[in-house]
């Protein structure tokens, strides 16, 4: 059996339920917004968040309930409103594989767009009635802005290091996956030690799937959707050479990795400092940290009582760093 259809299984019902209502919300009288939703509403991912959600509900509460559905669905159109805006301020043109909103319909569009699905998930949340879901939704929109915004200054930031990665995306991807998995359980229950444990479950996760993510730009599969070294050319650095450049201080190597930041990097440029990544450990040591924080991760679900759910939640984690796309 497929390994994301092991992992919904003990949550198919919900899923589900989870799916009729973010559909429900994909539907407008605005014949351009409409067309836009329906092409949003063709590229559902592998909807990890709202697992992650439904998951974390039930392993908390034993079943999730109409406010952990309505809760994975706000932090699913959350995740789609970011990936609308990411394309437009990154300017790509593609996104999954086809053609993104923006190169189809123009920024302006585009940010409108998002701005709509945002509010489905603000919508969504309020539908729980619970003020602190709001609160938590809100909150991971700041940390994505911060971020965002953080990433951005570093490229002007001619110093390398680690401390400056991980704030990066334990607020851009971590947070929300963190995010997801705290509303989950405070969906079913009160607990605040059940609904910390399950926050920093998510934060692990997210942490190992962007690190993973970041792990794919320095392989050449065309399947992964985004030639090697896009990250480089986009400016970033990531785990893996920042790793090779602080374990070597090779000076040629710092020298491409600041000319990386400046955006003024030619593509035979960046060829150099992937081969140099591979070549000093970087790989290696990037999966070693993700290891690290899958095993962590792991570690926090064993004060619960062994169940379906739980084997579910281990195998999510297992699947995060061991996927191929």
């Amino acid at each position: 059996m497929d390994t994301l259809l092991q992992i919904r299984k003990p949550i198919g019902t919900d899923m589900e339920k989870y799916k009729q209502v973010f559909d429900s919300y994909l539907v407008h009288s605005n014949p351009i917004l409409q067309k836009v939703l329906e092409t949003i509403g063709r590229r559902k991912g592998k909807m990890m968040r709202p697992m992650l959600t439904l998951l974390a509900a039930r392993l908390v509460g034993g079943e999730a309930n109409e406010n952990s559905i309505y809760t994975a669905a706000a932090f699913e159109f959350f995740h789609t409103a970011s990936l609308v805006h990411d394309d437009v301020v990154d300017e790509s043109e593609e996104r999954r594989g086809q053609e993104s909103v923006n190169s189809a319909y123009g920024n302006q569009v585009a940010v409108l767009t998002g701005d709509f699905i945002l509010a489905n998930a603000l919508l969504c949340a309020a539908k729980t009635g619970s003020t602190k879901l709001i609160e938590i939704v809100s909150k991971a929109a700041q940390d994505l802005a911060d971020g965002e915004l953080l990433q951005l200054n570093n490229l002007q930031n001619q110093s390398i290091g680690e401390e400056v990665y991980f704030d990066i995306i334990k607020n851009k991807t971590a947070a929300l996956f963190a995010a997801c998995a705290e509303a989950g359980a405070m969906s079913v229950s009160s607990d605040e030690m059940d609904i910390l444990l399950m926050k920093e479950f998510g934060e692990c996760v997210g942490i190992c799937f962007q690190i993973r993510d970041d792990i794919f730009d320095y392989n050449k599969d065309a399947q992964i959707g985004k030639p090697t070294g896009n990250d480089m050319k986009e400016g970033k650095l990531t785990l893996p050479v920042i790793h090779a450049l602080l374990k070597t201080s090779d000076e040629q190597m710092l020298d491409l990795a600041r000319k990386v930041k400046s955006r003024n990097v030619s593509q035979e440029e960046i060829n150099i400092l992937v081969d140099f990544t591979k070549e000093n450990g970087g790989i290696d040591y990037a999966e070693t940290v993700m290891g690290n924080y899958a095993k962590k991760a792991k570690g926090l679900l064993t004060s619960f009582p062994d169940s379906d759910v739980k084997q579910a939640l281990n195998m999510y984690v297992d699947y995060v760093i061991d996927r191929a796309i």
